[in-house]
């Protein structure tokens, strides 16, 4: 224990939950955030506070796209692995502005593992995502499948940082686990993610927009199992280097979704019916077999639990 933890993007939703669990455990935690615009950076400034003061604990604000702070970063401190998880998110946008996506996601990973190598750091997890599955007709989404598909420029980078990592693994032995999380949620979750976004807009009475006739299903995972894959990944060290998935194995419909929010907030949704939209995939379906035998990771939380935690944290803001 008391290693020195390196998470990128750790002021965000997935990032802070992880460094709270490593602090909890008696790790250093050193957050590298660059606090962008994507969405409201005051939602990240609160998941930072409660831990400024916590001597295990250091924020260092940053872009993984600049080289100089990264150097900084990695020869100021004693680093003993790296989560990587920073990344510009989401489908649809990705589509909007691909360069940036590319030169974020992409070059920003290859910023990470080159500082990894030139500072002999040999540990790394990296966030990769369900969306480099694409439109997958399998009934499970395991990671054996063919993933040469990719539907938008998102799914793209986290499959291409994957193979960057591949080859950084074969040339300099750095040992890495990729995690494909399969839709994440819980307390704290970004407000442009469906859940959150839907259920603002159902307690304000708000008309929510419904991509489709709401058959379509996600994977939804609690953010509390994906952190319990994250740390056992970290601890891993039996092979050196694996694709594994992390998800929730019970595929939540549109509808669905919107019915628990519905109940969990005692109030009617207003629909607003719209197209399918580019990008977006029909299903995911995770198979975490494979996380199961190496990490030991099952899902504890099903979805109506989750969402009355969600919901519990939106509230007490």
């Amino acid at each position: 224990m008391d290693k020195n933890i390196l998470i990128t993007g750790g002021a965000g939703f997935i990032g802070s939950h992880t460094a709270e669990a490593l602090l909890e455990r008696g790790e250093k935690v050193i957050v590298l955030d660059n606090f962008n615009d994507f969405y409201d950076p005051k939602v990240k400034e609160n998941n930072v506070a409660p831990h400024l003061e916590d001597p295990n604990y250091k924020l260092i604000r940053a872009d993984i796209r600049d080289n100089e702070s990264l150097a900084k970063t990695f020869t100021n401190n004693k680093i003993d692995a790296v989560i990587h998880i920073a990344a510009l998110a989401g489908v649809r946008p990705s589509i909007d502005r691909p360069k940036d996506y590319i030169e974020t996601n992409i070059i920003g990973t290859l910023n990470i593992i080159e500082q990894m190598r030139i500072h002999n750091v040999k540990k790394l997890i990296f966030a990769s995502s369900s969306s480099v599955y694409g439109n997958c007709k399998a009934d499970k989404f395991s990671e054996n499948l063919d993933v040469s598909e990719p539907i938008s420029p998102y799914a793209m980078t986290k499959k291409s940082c994957e193979e960057l990592i591949t080859v950084y693994h074969k040339l300099y032995n750095i040992n890495a686990v990729c995690l494909r999380f399969f839709t994440v949620y819980g307390p704290r979750q970004r407000p442009d993610l469906a859940i959150n976004k839907f259920a603002g807009l159902i307690e304000s009475g708000q008309p929510i927009p419904v991509f489709g006739d709401g058959s379509n299903r996600r994977d939804y995972t609690f953010v509390a199992d994906i952190v319990c894959g994250i740390l056992a990944a970290l601890d891993y060290n039996k092979t050196g280097f694996e694709i594994i998935n992390l998800g929730g194995g019970d595929p939540v419909s549109l509808e669905r979704m919107i019915n628990v929010l519905e109940s969990t907030l005692g109030k009617k949704a207003v629909i607003d019916r719209k197209p399918m939209q580019p990008g977006d995939v029909d299903k995911t379906v995770c198979d975490w077999e494979k996380a199961n035998r190496l990490l030991g990771y099952a899902p504890k939380v099903n979805f109506e639990s989750g969402i009355t935690e969600f919901v519990k944290w939106l509230r007490s803001r």
